[in-house]
């Protein structure tokens, strides 16, 4: 067995499992100063200095004794955290004046890719995540750190061949992105923050941590609540949850609280990681957002608006771009990657009393800025539709929707118009996840239904087109290693038809600490996927997953 274990390095991380978190990026010269790679290092270096106060004030606010409570003055309560610093999903469990978190989930998947003249596009591999916490809370001061353990177990060692047609699904990327090896582990310090919250209006974290575009802000209503993170979040930011090892973010987050709404200011690096076991270092890269954020609690209308900044710039000029230019073009384009994305989204809940509820939703951005020596001007959108119809023991919903990134029409100009997805978890909206947002046209309509507490059921139907027949077929969810771009794009020759998918997904809960998930995607193949894949246009994904949290 080829069993690869790569050294890691302590290097402090944060934010906890599952801690769907977005974070807001100023647009001021100052902040972005602060937030440059220089001083993001110097911040992570006294982190654990901060960390070790934070315990000592976290211990010192839980031990202290308040004064007893009088018939004409009852004791006052502690500050209330701002939600995006303390959402907690997971059980906690006490360990002394400490809570410890364990999370680990096991994933056995099936891949059954398109097929080319080479390559072995059929293969099962085992992959596994384990985290395991420990932290404190106190009333104004917070500290958590997590270790994580990913690894990767039978890799097919020919799931890579020559381009166009490159990895045959995950189990290619994996085995391309952890020097060829088929059974890969490592062992790291994943996440560790700080959290500073001196009132339920004011909170800031520092340290590493991930964060969710779109999840600035917990709305009372759960179908308005469950619509924003299932199709809001995550468009752009997130820790791509899919992969057997993610990502997570070094960086400082501020968010200021008030009523209905919400500001919120991130400025970020990403972390390595997602498809290599090797995800303890920083990529050279920087990402700031920006978010203003307000919410109706209305029982019969509630809603939700946003706008958001998202300013990115990749400082790896070597590193081959993914676009549909020549190989020669793109080699010699030298220069940094520098986009602004602006945007805007409103999500409207109708609560009636005997045609069950019925929601919509528009998600639109704009990007401007510099693509290496090219100008860059793209967009996109999706718009949708939903009705939860009046029957509580089931729940049953249905939804349909139209989801476009543009892509760019000619490859000798000196504009890019492929609309950039950032640093994104594709799969949230591409299920089988052979593509994504960029250069692409989804409509969609979906199906789900909760026939038991502990059984949810959802399928999917989706037809997928190029935006462009000039430029690429993109998928991926961006950088993870200093010397990947972390897009990858195959050639539409002149097409763009380029799929019709349907799923199936059920997740079962047996008990608050264990669930299990089934997954099963098909793939029915057009113009694009049969042009670069002859002898199988046609493809398959199933898996099953073990949650187990602590």
């Amino acid at each position: 067995m080829d069993l690869c274990f790569f050294p890691a390095q302590a290097r402090l991380h944060s934010c906890r499992p599952h801690d769907r978190t977005s974070a807001a990026q100023p647009c001021s010269r100052t902040f972005a100063a602060f937030a440059s790679k220089p001083i993001a290092r110097r911040s992570l270096a006294i982190l654990p200095l901060a960390l070790a106060l934070a315990a000592q004030l976290a211990a010192q606010q839980s031990s202290a004794t308040p004064p007893a409570a009088t018939a004409s003055k009852p004791a006052a309560k502690p500050a209330v955290k701002a939600y995006i610093l303390a959402p907690t999903p997971a059980p906690t469990h006490k360990m002394g004046p400490l809570e410890i978190n364990i999370n680990w989930r096991e994933r056995t998947e099936d891949w059954h890719w398109f097929q080319g003249t080479t390559g072995t596009s059929d293969y099962t591999f085992w992959d596994s995540l384990l985290r395991i916490g420990l932290g404190q809370t106190g009333q104004h001061v917070d500290w958590y750190i997590d270790g994580e353990q990913p690894s990767i177990l039978g890799l097919p060692n020919t799931a890579v061949v020559a381009a166009p047609q490159g990895q045959l699904g995950l189990g290619g990327s994996y085995y391309a992105a952890n020097n060829n090896h088929t059974d890969v582990a490592n062992g790291f310090l994943k996440y560790a923050y700080v959290n500073i919250h001196p009132s339920n209006q004011f909170a800031a974290r520092i340290g590493r941590f991930e964060y969710f575009d779109g999840l600035e802000m917990k709305v009372k209503d759960p179908l308005l609540q469950r619509v924003i993170q299932s199709r809001i979040s995550s468009r752009l930011i997130s820790n791509f949850a899919f992969t057997a090892v993610q990502r997570t973010y070094d960086g400082v987050q501020l968010v200021y609280n008030n009523g209905g709404n919400n500001v919120t200011l991130v400025g970020t690096r990403p972390t390595q990681g997602v498809f290599q076991v090797k995800g303890e270092d920083e990529l050279d890269v920087d990402n700031y957002y920006g978010a203003y954020t307000h919410s109706n609690s209305s029982a019969t209308y509630p809603n939700e608006f946003r706008v958001f900044a998202d300013g990115y710039i990749d400082h790896r000029t070597t590193v081959l771009k993914t676009d549909n230019r020549s190989t020669a073009a793109k080699t010699a384009d030298k220069n940094k990657i520098e986009l602004a994305t602006w945007g805007a989204n409103f999500e409207q809940v109708i609560n009636t009393e005997s045609a069950g509820k019925f929601y919509a939703l528009g998600w639109a951005a704009l990007q401007t800025g510099s693509w290496g020596s090219l100008s860059q001007l793209s967009s996109a959108a999706v718009g949708e539709a939903g009705w939860q119809f009046p029957v509580p023991s089931v729940k049953p919903g249905i939804a349909a929707g139209y989801s476009f990134g543009s892509g760019d029409g000619n490859a000798t100009d000196t504009r890019h118009g492929t609309f950039f997805q950032i640093l994104t978890t594709p799969r949230q909206y591409a299920r089988f996840p052979f593509y994504n947002m960029m250069n692409n046209e989804d409509a969609y309509l979906t199906l789900n239904a909760q026939p038991i507490k502990q059984l949810t059921l959802s399928t999917e139907a989706h037809t997928l087109r190029l935006a462009s027949a000039a430029d690429l077929w993109y998928s991926g969810g961006g950088a993870f290693q200093p010397s990947t771009f972390g897009y990858t794009g195959r050639p539409s020759n002149n097409h763009r038809a380029l799929a019709n998918v349907w799923d199936f997904n059920a997740d079962y809960r047996f008990s608050s600490a264990f669930s299990a998930t089934l997954y099963y995607g098909h793939a029915w193949g057009k113009n694009v996927i049969s042009t670069i894949y002859p002898t199988k246009a046609d493809g398959q994904l199933l898996f099953v997953e073990t949650n187990f949290h602590y």
